[in-house]
């Protein structure tokens, strides 16, 4: 497979994946902008830092719904809104047609200016329905890639991309709760703090899944081990590192030859089964999830070498 159809595979991917988050997150954000006293904790400002681009916006101002909705929804120039995820995943899935089946190519193809019609007002007004758009247009993507593709090495790569993108969301979720709690600790274990968690659960739609694994109780400890460490979620962090693993893996039979991102990768792995349950909290969740996050950036560097991206 040439190098840049690869990479093209492996970015549409990603951007498809950072789509459906980038929804995800505008609803977590709804769900705890709803709170007393969200406008002066300055909740949106923590969402808008979880996709990376918070420096866009000044200390010091508190931003509105409609900031956020403008950036992560609307913004040509934000490389993490929808609207720029969308375009660049179906600019991707151009250059690397004849990888992708029909329905693949359709899903992508179909509603792909949807967002360009939407002024700001139109958006925030319909802003449930639109997010409910997203996420059905990245589900049924999804769902033709699993039904129809082959398992070859372009599938790989674009599974590659999917758990690489969802565990650095994952990762960045969880940050969200660390910085919307870091100004008022008091509040640990009190009614805002349990609605805080259980809406990350619900932005990465693992509220069953977590009821199924620890029932009705809901801690700060058993959420964060739930969503980095177990290995039957697919949203969880050690899930996806599992999955890349196993993907990188099969790369390496395709072209018999390993490179640093497989250590890397093998790496990770066996750093989440070292973590015991309640360690995460223990160490610290914010510095826990930072390395993290500088550890998948830097496997997506290292597999970009080992596959000689553009």
């Amino acid at each position: 497979m040439l190098s840049r159809t690869a990479e093209n595979l492996f970015w549409m991917a990603r951007y498809m994946e950072r789509a459906e988050a980038t929804a995800r997150l505008l609803t977590m954000g709804q769900r705890m902008a709803i709170l007393p006293g969200a406008h002066h904790r300055d909740e949106w400002r923590s969402v808008v830092r979880a996709t990376g681009t918070g420096h866009r916006f000044p200390e010091g101002r508190i931003l509105s719904e409609s900031d956020a909705v403008a950036h992560l929804m609307l913004d040509l120039d934000n490389p993490s809104s929808i609207r720029s995820c969308l375009l660049k995943a179906r600019a991707n899935a151009k250059s690397a047609r004849t990888m992708l089946t029909q329905d693949m190519w359709e899903c992508l193809n179909e509603g792909w200016r949807k967002l360009d019609s939407y002024d700001l007002g139109e958006a925030r007004q319909q802003l449930p329905t639109l997010i409910d758009w997203v996420k059905t247009r990245v589900m049924t993507f999804r769902g033709a890639t699993h039904s129809g593709q082959l398992r070859n090495e372009g599938h790989d790569f674009l599974r590659t991309g999917s758990a690489l993108e969802r565990a650095q969301m994952t990762l960045r979720l969880l940050d969200v709760k660390y910085y919307v709690l870091l100004p008022e600790t008091e509040v640990v274990g009190g009614n805002r703090d349990h609605y805080q968690w259980t809406s990350v659960l619900y932005a990465l739609s693992g509220s069953r899944a977590y009821h199924h694994v620890y029932g009705g109780t809901y801690t700060p400890w058993q959420i964060t081990d739930f969503l980095m460490l177990n290995r039957l979620f697919p949203r969880s962090v050690a899930y996806c590192y599992d999955q890349i693993a196993y993907r990188l893996n099969r790369l390496a039979g395709w072209h018999n030859a390993r490179a640093a991102c497989h250590d890397t990768a093998q790496e990770l792995v066996e750093a989440m089964q070292r973590l015991d349950s309640g360690e995460i909290f223990r160490r610290g969740l914010h510095e826990t999830v930072q390395g993290g996050l500088a550890m998948t950036n830097r496997l997506g560097f290292e597999i970009a070498e080992a596959y000689h991206f553009g």
